[in-house]
């Protein structure tokens, strides 16, 4: 086993947490923590046993022994602590999305092949077990060409704190940049460019709805302005055709999981199941995961390196494996998504090239 990956965090919220919990199971060791709010500071640092601890992250930076560092701030924060990171030589580790824009990301990927340092985005979804196993049915060629996709992502009532969890800053456009497709809708999303292999996006159609009630004094205290419902017609290189629908609030009952059609098959994902015409029969299977994971982790080397996003992230950082390009799967979500309120606002179809040339950075001042 190589040496353990030294990281230093940069935010200490809800969601540095989640990250500083996972790698405790993980050859990691975190050397340093940074956060403007001392008392969530001392708080994970003492949780965690971190030694050194800045209110300022670019003194972090100046660690000689840091590798690498983990980016857990609101969406508008990432691009300039990101980049900055890796001016700084290190390589960095990002909480989803890539950043409050399509220019933020592209600047992001662009400071990384400057400075030859690795970045990569929490894309969960990448690691999920049903995604691994539609990648073998892929690459074994079950499913044929690929031409149709769907990404579905359901919350029958899921709005960050007007629902009752979570703070404001997930539904201001000025922290957050974007509301369900930014938060959930990423995952599902780019868990279907990843399969697809992330073919170049031609065309973008979409609407974004926020109309179920909130409780009054939520609604007021929360300074709500990104939707709670987001739909896209994307159309793909390659002819793929790929339908869009992410609700952090809707009235209906739970549709299916995300689906992907091939000439030869099709998969659904979560619960995973696989359906073909065998011997001119239709066919509808389903498979047993997790004993294939366990004889996966038995049989084939590094196969614990894909276990999660931050179990990759490790083994990448520690050279065992190749770094999976979420950062590049996450800009071509964020190309989606941007061009799906680009097209919602102009009440038309939009191109992927209006998309990158109409992109504002959203990004906030560190």
């Amino acid at each position: 086993m190589a040496d353990k990956v030294k990281i230093g965090m940069i935010g200490c919220g809800q969601i540095a947490n989640m990250h500083l919990h996972a790698y405790q199971k993980l050859p990691v060791e975190i050397v340093a923590a940074a956060d403007i709010d001392e008392g969530a500071l001392a708080t994970t640092a003492q949780e965690y046993d971190i030694k050194h601890t800045f209110t300022d992250f670019r003194k972090l930076l100046e660690m000689d022994d840091i590798v690498a560092v983990d980016v857990c701030l609101h969406n508008n924060l990432h691009a300039p602590v990101t980049i900055a990171a890796l001016e700084a030589g290190k390589h960095v580790y990002c909480e989803k999305p890539i950043a409050g824009s399509y220019a933020d990301g592209k600047d992001m990927l662009a400071a990384a092949d400057r400075t030859g340092k690795m970045l990569a985005i929490q894309l969960f979804s990448l690691f999920r077990l049903e995604t691994k196993a539609t990648r073998r049915l892929i690459d074994e060629g079950y499913l044929g060409k690929l031409y149709y996709a769907k990404s579905i992502g359901f919350r029958r009532r899921g709005r960050p704190y007007v629902d009752g969890y979570g703070t404001s800053s997930f539904v201001q456009q000025s922290i957050a940049a974007g509301g369900a497709l930014f938060d959930m809708g990423v995952y599902h999303i780019a868990q279907i460019l990843y399969l697809l292999g992330d073919p170049t996006i031609e065309t973008i159609s979409g609407a974004t709805h926020q109309e179920i009630a909130m409780y009054d004094d939520r609604r007021k205290n929360s300074n709500y302005d990104v939707e709670e419902l987001g739909i896209g017609l994307v159309r793909l290189e390659g002819g793929i055709t790929f339908f869009i629908e992410e609700s952090w609030a809707i009235n209906m009952g739970e549709p299916p999981p995300s689906e992907l059609h091939g000439s030869k098959g099709g998969v659904r994902l979560g619960p995973f199941s696989f359906h073909s015409t065998v011997a001119d029969m239709e066919m509808d299977a389903t498979a047993d995961l997790k004993s294939a994971d366990v004889r996966w982790h038995r049989c084939l080397p590094d196969t614990d390196a894909y276990d999660s996003a931050q179990a990759h992230w490790a083994a990448a950082v520690q050279g065992r494996v190749p770094l999976v390009d979420s950062a590049g799967i996450a800009l071509s979500t964020m190309k989606i998504s941007e061009g799906i309120y680009l097209s919602a606002k102009r009440g038309r179809e939009v191109t992927g090239d209006e998309v990158e040339k109409e992109s504002k950075s959203s990004a906030i001042g560190v």
